[in-house]
């Protein structure tokens, strides 16, 4: 069965793209830890980060790395953080946070943003792509 990241790649459910290619695609986490909360995901479905193929692994890293430039730009931020967990979702994805506390990072401290507001963020971070 189609992951929901795959259901979204297909156009099935909608998202807040930010940034998209052949192989990979980026979106606002709509359960975000901090404003701009972006997942990086490829278009292949595979469950685990190190069942990548090299190439595609290779690619995602350097997807991840152009959309955290943006975020930065985007959102005042201390910085931007990188996990690679994979329990929620059997599809690979990397989430690339704006950071100014540690609490953003424990993924229980979340925030609420309006539809606006999602759609302002997705809008500012693609626009420094």
């Amino acid at each position: 069965m189609a992951s929901i990241f795959t259901k979204i790649i297909n156009g099935e459910i909608p998202s807040y793209k930010v940034a998209e290619d052949e192989n990979f695609i980026a979106f606002l986490d709509v359960n975000p830890n901090a404003k701009g909360h972006t997942l990086c995901v490829p278009k292949k479905e595979v469950d685990k980060v190190f069942d990548l193929d090299e190439a595609t692994y290779d690619g995602l890293m350097k997807f991840s790395r152009k959309v955290a430039l943006a975020i930065e730009k985007a959102i005042n931020c201390k910085r931007v953080g990188v996990a690679i967990i994979g329990l929620e979702v059997p599809h690979v994805h990397v989430h690339l946070i704006p950071l100014n506390d540690m609490k953003e990072m424990t993924f229980q401290h979340k925030v609420q943003l309006s539809k606006e507001e999602f759609e302002a963020v997705a809008s500012e971070i693609s626009g420094y792509l």
